[in-house]
C-alpha cells in the first residue's frame, strides 16, 4: 500500500499521468528508497531537502507536466544530478510515447541514474558526458529541454541552443533572481519566454523558452 505522502504529491497531476496513480506512487516510493540508499555514499541532493522529498523534488518536477503538449516525445535533461526533474517525469509518463536522455558527467551520479532507470524500467538513457561534448546529431530532434539548478540562464542558453529546432522548448527551474538572469541572458540571446509561477516556491518560477538563437556578435 502506497503512503499518504505519495498520493498527496501526485494528486494535482493525475490527469497528466499515463497510468494508474497507485502505480505511479509505487514507483516514486521505490525511487525514494533508492535515493536514500545511494545518498549515504554520495551527495545526490542536498541533505536538508532529502526529508522533503515529495514537495521539494517530486512535486517540483511533476509541475512541468502542465506545460507539456501532446506531441512532446523526446526530452533532453541537462546536468541531471540526482534525476530531477527528468526521472519524476519519466515515472509519470512511463507508459506513454516519451523518451528521456539525461546528461550527467559525474560518474557516481550516472551509476545512480542508470540503476533507477533499470529498477523502474524507465524509457531513460543516461549519457555520461558533459553537455558540451555532445553533438546534436547524436540526439536527433528534441521536443523539450529541461534543467534544474545547473547554471545561470545565460549559460544554460549556450548549452541548450545547439539542440534547439524550430519547435523545441526549454523549461528551466529558476529562483527569485530569474529577472536578473533574463536581463543578463538577453545580452547574448534572443528568445520568447513565458514565466510560470512555481507550484512549490513563492519565489520560484518555470521559464518556458522558445525560438532561442544567439545575437550576432553579442
Amino acid at each position: 500500500m502506497v503512503s499518504a505522502a505519495a498520493v498527496e504529491a501526485i494528486q494535482p497531476y493525475v490527469q497528466y499521468l499515463s497510468r494508474l496513480p497507485s502505480e505511479v506512487a509505487g514507483d516514486f516510493e521505490c525511487f525514494e528508497a533508492l535515493l536514500v540508499k545511494w545518498q549515504k555514499a554520495q551527495n545526490l541532493v542536498s541533505r536538508e531537502t532529502l526529508t522533503s522529498f515529495w514537495t521539494r523534488h517530486v512535486v517540483d518536477s511533476l509541475q512541468l507536466l502542465r506545460r507539456l503538449e501532446p506531441s512532446d516525445a523526446t526530452f533532453l535533461d541537462l546536468g541531471s544530478g540526482g534525476g530531477f526533474p527528468a526521472i519524476p517525469l519519466a515515472i509519470g509518463l512511463k507508459e506513454g510515447k516519451q523518451s528521456f536522455r539525461l546528461i550527467e558527467s559525474n560518474q557516481r551520479k550516472v551509476a545512480f541514474l542508470r540503476a533507477v532507470a533499470r529498477e523502474l524500467d524507465l524509457a531513460v538513457k543516461v549519457d555520461a558526458r558533459r553537455v558540451e561534448e555532445i553533438d546534436s546529431r547524436e540526439t536527433g530532434p528534441i521536443d523539450v529541454i529541461t534543467s534544474r539548478a545547473l547554471a545561470s540562464l545565460d549559460v544554460l542558453a549556450g548549452l541548450a541552443q545547439p539542440f534547439f529546432g524550430p519547435d523545441t522548448r526549454a523549461i528551466f527551474h529558476k529562483g527569485r533572481e530569474y529577472g536578473e538572469e533574463l536581463t543578463e541572458a538577453r545580452t547574448h540571446w534572443q528568445f520568447d519566454v513565458v514565466v510560470i509561477p512555481s507550484d512549490t516556491s513563492s519565489d520560484g518560477v518555470l521559464l518556458e523558452i522558445r525560438h532561442l538563437r544567439a545575437i550576432p556578435d553579442a
